[in-house]
Parts: structure tokens; sequence; C-alpha cells
């Protein structure tokens, strides 16, 4: 019988057990230094804010691993040996493999600032990260969050959820300027600091100051200010784990280096999930894409080639979701923070400055590119459908109401979107039936 070892128990590495035993008997085991059991670490925040119990992060229950034949051990490799297939461990256990999955994620970013290792400074990545923030939080009046990615909006979300004063350094001039456009990135700047986040726009960290006993008390500016604080969030993004593989002879960049069939240089190894660096991205794809619903895609994938039917990894076109506070991100395709010369767009914002939608085309030949939406959910499935098949931005435009996944629930907003995109475009576009593409799907 064939032994799989898979290093770590998040969302790629469990999904790929999970797989793997609906197709085979193979001997699998699931070895995590961070959790005994896995957990949803997109609800890390939820239990924080006393949305969910600490048990309610599991999503399956203690007795599923034994019922589906899946082993867990809670420990942590240290090395590997990659020609006689041995993994060594922390408790001095050696343990063989014939197939090996690498899934060991991600850790926060730090970039060597002084005092970046005090009590009371940390990420919010492991479960390990919350139960530090429970503990601290208490004692904590004043924070300061550095970096502006979702993490940090999270992190923000969470302590404020508790009374807690949040300064956030920000290096560009509007929230996540990075990502998103002018418009946007300054709809959710409002709407961060009307929950009373003290946004520092165009600054950055420079120190973590120590107390004198080896916890934080303030930080320093780059600009030089002394904000006073009794807790540092570093979300200033993620990188992949992999700084212990370096020495090996494992091919390592940024990430895990892996073909299209997610196999790494060495013989029956494979990486998937944040650890993982794609060495030809796909078109409109990055090489190193931490977010979860790649994670699980990669591992299903994974299970079909370890399970004797070769399968390439596709994830399909771009998309993701988040939640600044009270406003529901989407995105699908590709909508930068800069337009490219050769495209053409069209925003429209709410009155209320807390819905919003941003529209990318191709301005030579009408096709869609992408679209950012901001309260206002959106239906995956048919969006994928559009980007696949390059569909033209007028088509679009018509089947705006069909593309909405909860117009029963909330109020709709597509014949106002719709007219002012034929205002600023001369077109006289009219909005259809949202049943004539769901007869069309479910034919």
């Amino acid at each position: 019988m064939k032994k799989i070892v898979i290093i770590g128990n998040g969302i790629a590495g469990v999904t790929a057990a999970r797989h793997i035993r609906k197709k085979s008997n193979s001997e699998i085991l699931i070895i995590s230094s961070e959790s005994e059991h896995f957990f949803s670490r997109t609800a890390l925040m939820y239990a924080f804010m006393g949305h969910m119990r600490l048990e309610d992060l599991k999503p399956y229950e203690d007795w599923f691993w034994k019922k589906n034949k899946i082993d867990l051990l809670f420990d942590r490799v240290d090395s590997l040996d990659f020609q006689t297939k041995t993994l060594n461990c922390n408790s001095g256990k050696s343990l063989n493999y014939d197939e090996l999955i690498l899934a060991v994620g991600s850790k926060p970013n730090k970039f060597g600032w002084p005092g970046q290792d005090l009590k009371g400074v940390q990420g919010l990545y492991s479960m390990q990260d919350l139960e530090m923030l429970e503990k601290e939080a208490p004692n904590i009046k004043n924070a300061v969050i550095v970096g502006g990615g979702l993490i940090g909006v999270e992190l923000a979300e969470m302590l404020n959820s508790r009374g807690i004063k949040v300064t956030f350094l920000v290096r560009e001039s509007k929230f996540w300027g990075n990502v998103l456009p002018p418009q946007e990135a300054e709809m959710i700047s409002n709407h961060m600091i009307e929950h009373h986040i003290d946004l520092r726009f165009n600054e950055e960290l420079a120190e973590v100051v120590d107390d004198g006993s080896g916890r934080v008390k303030a930080i320093k500016t780059k600009s030089g200010e002394i904000i006073a604080c009794q807790f540092v969030g570093l979300t200033a993004g993620v990188s992949p784990n992999v700084d212990w593989l370096n020495n090996s002879e494992l091919e390592v960049d940024r990430g895990v280096l892996v073909d299209e069939f997610l196999k790494t240089n060495q013989k029956d190894v494979y990486a998937i999930g944040d650890c993982a660096q794609m060495r030809n991205p796909l078109p409109g794809r990055a090489s190193v894409e931490q977010v979860w619903y790649t994670g699980r895609i990669m591992g299903e994938t994974l299970a079909e080639t370890i399970c004797g039917t070769p399968t390439k990894y596709n994830p399909g076109p771009w998309f993701n979701s988040a939640k600044f506070f009270d406003i529901e991100y989407q995105t699908y395709g590709n909508v930068k923070a800069v337009r490219a010369e050769h495209e053409s767009d069209f925003y429209w914002e709410d009155e209320s400055k807390k819905i919003a939608m941003h529209f990318v085309w191709n301005k030579e030949n009408k096709e869609f590119i992408g679209i950012n939406s901001f309260g206002i959910r959106l239906r995956h499935d048919l969006f994928d459908q559009w980007l696949k098949a390059k569909v033209n931005i007028q088509t679009i435009m018509a089947e705006l109401k069909t593309a909405n996944f909860d117009p029963e629930f909330y109020r709709q907003y597509e014949h106002k979107i719709v007219a002012e995109f034929n205002r600023q475009t001369g077109l006289n576009i009219e909005v259809k039936n949202k049943q004539w593409w769901r007869k069309l799907l479910k034919a």
C-alpha cells in the first residue's frame, strides 16, 4: 500500500487528503505543528469577535479523520532526505513516505524593523496568533497596525470590536492603493475612517520601541512621530514558509517551484497552497497566489494526479472576495490599480458611498476584462463563464441583473448602473430579464 505524507493541515493539504481518500486506499498521514485539527483560517476574526466559538472553527468533527482513515500527527518536520524519502521530526521521530506533499503555507512578512520581535508584536495568520492576541487584548488600549492589506483590515475590525483604538500605517496615499483603483481606494479609506480607524497615509514603520522589559510601548514612524501603543500588528503581507527548505535539494525561489502538475524537482514530491510557486504562471495569474480557493483547487487537482489521472493545475480566471468592515468586496478578472493603455473602464458609485462597481474592458474589441464590486454580491459561476468566453462589455451590462447573486434580499441597482453607463458611453443598452441566463445555465 502506498504511503502519502502531507506536511501542513491547511485548506490545501486537507483538501488533497480528502480527495485522495475518495479515489484510493493509500495510507495518508497529515503532519502539522500548528494545530491538532484542521481549522478555518479565514474565520479566526469571528472567533475573536465572539461570533463563533473556537470549536466552531473546525469544519470537521474530530471523528471525521479516523472514520476516513486519515492519520494526524501533531509534530514539526525539521528536515527532509529526498534520497531515502525520510522525514525527521522535532519529536525525534523519523518517518518514510512514498509520495510527499508540501502544503506548509506562508508566514507574515517581517522586514527587519528594530523591535519587531518584542512581546506584543505579532501577525494574524496562525491559531497561535489568535491565542496570543486573546492573551494580550485585555491590556491593550492603543494598537498600531502596519501594512494596508486584507489581513490588516480584519485585525483592525477585530481590535475595534473590543473598543481598542487603532492607528493604521499605510504606505500609499489611499488604503490598498497598490491594488484598488483610486475611486475604490478612496471609498474604502473613508469607510474605515468612519469606523474610527486612524489611517496614517504615506507613513511607514521605522522602529518598535521597547519598554525596557522586552515589551512594546510605542512605535516610531519614518517621519519621526512617536505613537504610544501596547500592541503592534504586522500585516504587511505574507510570504511562502520555505526558509527551512533553502539548504535542501529542493528548488526554491520565493516559494517551492512546481510545474503545471504541481511537481517539484524531486521525485514523488509535490507542493501546493501558499508555499507553491508556479514555474510558468498561467495568463492573468501570478506565480504565487496565497488565497483560500487556490489552495483548495490545488489540493483537488493534485489528488487526481496522485490517484493515476495526471491533471494540470488550471484555476481559471482570477477572482477574490473580502470584507472591509460593512462593505463586501468581490473581484473577477483583472482590475488594476492603474488602467492599462488598451483598457477602457466605467465606475459607478451609489449615493450612500458604500456600494460601487468598476468595469474594465478592451477598448479595441470591447472584450470584458474584469469587475470590482462593492456591496453587491455577484454570481461567481456566471462571471467565470463570461471571462472564459471573452464576452463583450455590452453583453455584461445587458445581463447585469442576472449576475446579481441575491436580488430577493437586497435592493437592486442594475437599472441605475446601466443608465449611467449609457450616458457616459452614448450607447442604448437595455437590462434584460434575469430569467434568460438562468434557463440557459439549467439547460
